[in-house]
């Protein structure tokens, strides 16, 4: 998603590498260089203003023009900027609320709330061993709630079977009474979209709202929106009392200026990303991280988790051993190496990525032991 934006920043920050004095007037050349990228990655432009100017006002200090290394002290200042627009470091996202826990989830029709539903269920399910309730109040699109239906099979969790003919704030209720008697920990709200901001939509989720007296009420939004983003995100976030924003389709060909502008705009935390189409592709979002990415530092930290979330450490061990002993390990062995490859999406994690221009995404990797390699003969 911040491909663009990441190369863009990266080659105005080369020109501060190996500088051994930075002035004023580098300074101002390469926030001008700064805001540029920013503009052209969709940031809304009174976020842009706020901040180049926050980012000048340290810049222009002592410790970075007396600094050894004045390029690093720069590049160190920009990061903290980029952590502090979206979000600041903090302890992460918990719900706090006593059981079942309503998580009410809103936005703009093809935002993919549906399906962040049951990803969100899939992890509250994997990561904190809940007990999942999902309900659909979209009674307009067509096959929404059986689509929910099957995603809900699809990641173990329950499904609430609306009774018909009844309103979006009676299916909440009924909802959350079965939550409440059958005893479950989350329960998971997904809402009817519009194809443009309403009365009548914010009515109706309104209504919802006060019906389940949701403890968390997250905003779903398509990082490809673009500016239109942050114009829903203002728009729901004037009609509900917001606690979060899930960013979808962050695996795309977007700007990434959503990302930045939202929370700025809104002044609600960014909780989770969508990074594909599956209902394991949902990453909580670390403003850290993801200022490295931006930045071209790479995320370490987020690589070692998905390697260690793909490897089985016993098998792992068990195929070390035959590969030390010299005898034992057949195709079978080696096809299982592609369970622990190395995927595209892995490869936004690494340091100086930007910098590789000529270089294209692993695609098979460790993969590629279990099939036959392009070259080889028939």
């Amino acid at each position: 998603m911040f491909d663009n934006l990441t190369a863009r920043l990266s080659r105005t920050i080369e020109g501060l590498r190996g500088r051994g004095r930075i002035t004023e007037e580098n300074v101002a050349e390469t926030l001008r260089e700064t805001r540029v990228a920013l503009l052209e990655a969709d940031v809304a432009v009174p976020v842009v203003k706020a901040f180049i100017e926050s980012v000048k006002a340290k810049a222009l200090g002592h410790e970075v023009l007396s600094s050894l290394t004045p390029g690093q002290a720069f590049i160190g200042i920009l990061h903290a900027e980029l952590v502090q627009l979206m979000g600041g470091s903090g302890a992460g996202w918990a719900p706090r609320a006593q059981p079942p826990v309503v998580m009410l989830l809103a936005g703009l029709q093809g935002a993919g709330k549906t399906t962040t539903a049951a990803k969100l269920a899939r992890w509250l399910i994997e990561r904190d061993r809940k007990r999942v309730l999902l309900a659909s109040t979209d009674v307009r699109r067509p096959a929404a709630m059986l689509q929910l239906e099957r995603l809900a099979a699809q990641v173990h969790a329950e499904y609430f079977s609306a009774p018909p003919g009844a309103t979006p704030a009676q299916i909440a209720r009924a909802a959350l009474e079965q939550a409440r008697s059958g005893v479950f920990d989350v329960l998971i709200v997904d809402t009817a979209g519009r194809l443009h901001v309403d009365e009548e939509l914010m009515a109706e989720v309104r209504d919802i709202d006060a019906v389940v007296g949701a403890a968390e009420r997250l905003f779903v939004v398509d990082s490809m929106a673009g500016q239109d983003a942050v114009n829903a995100a203002r728009a729901f976030g004037t009609a509900l009392d917001l606690t979060g924003i899930i960013l979808t389709k962050a695996d795309g060909d977007a700007r990434g200026g959503a990302a930045l502008s939202v929370r700025e705009v809104t002044g609600k935390p960014i909780v989770f990303i969508g990074v594909g189409e599956k209902t394991e592709a949902l990453e909580p979002f670390d403003p850290e991280r993801m200022a490295s990415r931006i930045l071209g530092m790479g995320d370490v930290v987020s690589l070692v988790e998905q390697v260690h979330a793909r490897v089985d450490h016993a098998e792992a061990q068990r195929l070390a051993q035959k590969v030390v002993k010299g005898k034992g390990f057949d195709m079978s062995d080696l096809s299982s190496c592609r369970r622990w490859a190395v995927s595209g999406r892995c490869w936004i994690s690494f340091p100086g990525r930007s910098r590789r221009k000529a270089q294209s995404p692993p695609t098979r990797a460790i993969g590629s032991c279990g099939g036959r390699s392009p070259s080889s003969t028939p």
